[in-house]
């Protein structure tokens, strides 16, 4: 499960700062036990709905609960994070 406090928390950092990996580091030093991973959001699948959208990224849940981890827009069945940069065309 991720608080909707914690997405607000990462959504607020990543707006402030740069996507990078001081970012991931940051973010998962003060949130043990959650997954985050920083890509490009053209490398995420065509029909996959972020939970979050912003101009510079959109912010994905991912739920490992299962033997593969998938993209879910459930908090409760969230285990990570994913920020997916987004640059403009």
């Amino acid at each position: 499960m991720i608080s909707q406090a914690v997405i607000d928390d990462v959504v607020r950092r990543a707006e402030e700062g740069v996507l990078d990996d001081a970012l991931l580091a940051s973010l998962r030093s003060a949130n043990p036990g959650v997954h985050f991973t920083w890509c490009m959001d053209d490398d995420i699948m065509v029909n996959a709905k972020p939970l979050v959208e912003r101009p510079r990224f959109n912010l994905y849940l991912v739920n490992s609960s299962d033997h593969c981890s998938v993209l879910s827009n459930d908090p409760d069945a969230a285990s990570g994070i994913v920020l997916a940069e987004v640059i403009p065309d």
